[in-house]
């Protein structure tokens, strides 16, 4: 590159009109790329010297610097001045040079700081990621679910309280249950399952945007067995990726398999063991609404009654819950069953679901487990199952750093 592109470059930079991220993406370039060239020429300066023993020096060391960068120094310089000893010749000679290789390092370093700060603006979960906000209940076992994917993916996201009585908060919404995860306030994705897929489908396929990424899972409207209208959709528990990111995603032969089938346990049979289990017996029933009031968004008047006949309630719908899903009389006793049951899937020789690192079976087992936490349920079920340990690495894992 010649000596005259420092001056090209400035002009390059200062006339062509483009937008303010690539501006400062030439900009920067051009910083670069006139460091490098300045560091060439004190190296090519350096040889000349070095090549030179018997070289003539001006009363100014600059005088050579110049006269080289305008052309006028082929291999050694006369003027006015001293006749030096080969050693001076050689030491200012090894001066140009280290002077060159600092700046020469000095650049490389630059460009590699540039690179990977365009890889980190460019990087899911981080600037470039869409504004997320998400509306739950927070001591709903499928909120929790999607707190605690976007936790450990280390999202960041904006929370909306709804209030479970009145739901104010998404009445513009047709879809009428939580969570709902609204994507730069424009996409709206319901039901965690699907959240949950769509964003790491999202995650992993940097390709598509999350529209995009939603028409995978589609919405289909039925109704039940009672005449209800109920909404579900396909293909929740896939993430949808090519073959290549999918053997590098799930490496074990049946990984994938394994995490869809416990996601899909989790949503059928472990979330059904929360309510018979936190509203046990009338004072369990009344701690659970008492947390459930100060967590949850309430009136001071609504709230007072949300606890008390809430709590009545919930004790009597317990036992329906029971039977409806077979529990035996004392229902702790398949809350611990589930809960080793998970443990021995997981195996001695592995921390997780996912090996060394959680995946989305882990993630959503510990989502549906964590509502429990500061009530009489949790703190028998870490007393008297094999989950303590697994249970305190997924703690550790979703820890989110705002």
């Amino acid at each position: 590159m010649s000596a005259d592109f420092p001056l090209a470059c400035s002009v390059f930079c200062t006339r062509v009109p483009i937008s303010c991220h690539c501006a400062c993406r030439r900009r920067r370039l051009c910083k670069t790329m006139m460091a490098a060239s300045c560091a060439r020429t004190l190296g090519k300066v350096a040889r000349i010297v070095l090549d030179t023993p018997t070289c003539r020096l001006t009363n100014n060391a600059a005088l050579l610097t110049r006269n080289y960068m305008r052309g006028q120094v082929k291999t050694y310089c006369v003027s006015s001045g001293f006749k030096s000893r080969p050693v001076r010749g050689r030491i200012l000679g090894s001066a140009f040079l280290l002077g060159g290789g600092f700046g020469l390092y000095q650049t490389v370093k630059l460009q590699f700081q540039h690179h990977l700060a365009a890889e980190k603006i460019q990087a899911p979960g981080l600037a470039t990621d869409p504004k997320l906000t998400l509306y739950q209940y927070k001591t709903c076992p499928f909120c929790s679910k999607v707190r605690a994917f976007l936790d450990y993916h280390d999202f960041s996201y904006e929370i909306v309280e709804v209030n479970p009585v009145m739901r104010q908060e998404i009445k513009w919404s047709t879809y009428r249950k939580v969570p709902i995860l609204m994507v730069d306030g424009t996409v709206q994705i319901n039901d965690s399952s699907v959240i949950i897929s769509a964003l790491k489908t999202y995650l992993i396929t940097k390709e598509k945007t999350i529209p995009e990424v939603l028409s995978c899972y589609p919405e289909m409207k039925s109704k039940n067995d009672s005449g209800k209208d109920v909404i579900e959709f396909g293909n929740k528990y896939w993430v949808m990726v090519n073959n290549e990111d999918a053997d590098h995603l799930y490496p074990e032969k049946d990984s994938r398999k394994e995490e869809i089938k416990w996601r899909k346990w989790a949503d059928d049979w472990l979330v059904h063991l929360i309510s018979p289990n936190v509203y046990r017996t009338p004072t369990e029933a009344l701690a659970s609404f008492d947390y459930i009031v100060r967590e949850g968004k309430f009136g001071t008047f609504e709230g007072f009654f949300a606890k008390y006949l809430g709590a009545a309630a919930m004790w009597v719908i317990s036992k329906r819950l029971k039977k409806r899903h077979n529990l035996q009389n004392d229902v702790r006793q398949d809350l611990y069953k589930a809960v080793n049951e998970w443990v021995a899937a997981i195996g001695k020789n592995k921390k997780f679901m996912g090996g060394d690192q959680p995946n989305l079976a882990d993630l959503a087992v510990f989502g549906v487990l964590r509502v429990m936490e500061g009530l009489q349920a949790f703190d028998d079920m870490m007393e008297n199952t094999k989950g303590k340990n697994w249970y305190r690495r997924m703690q550790k894992a979703t820890q989110h750093v705002s």
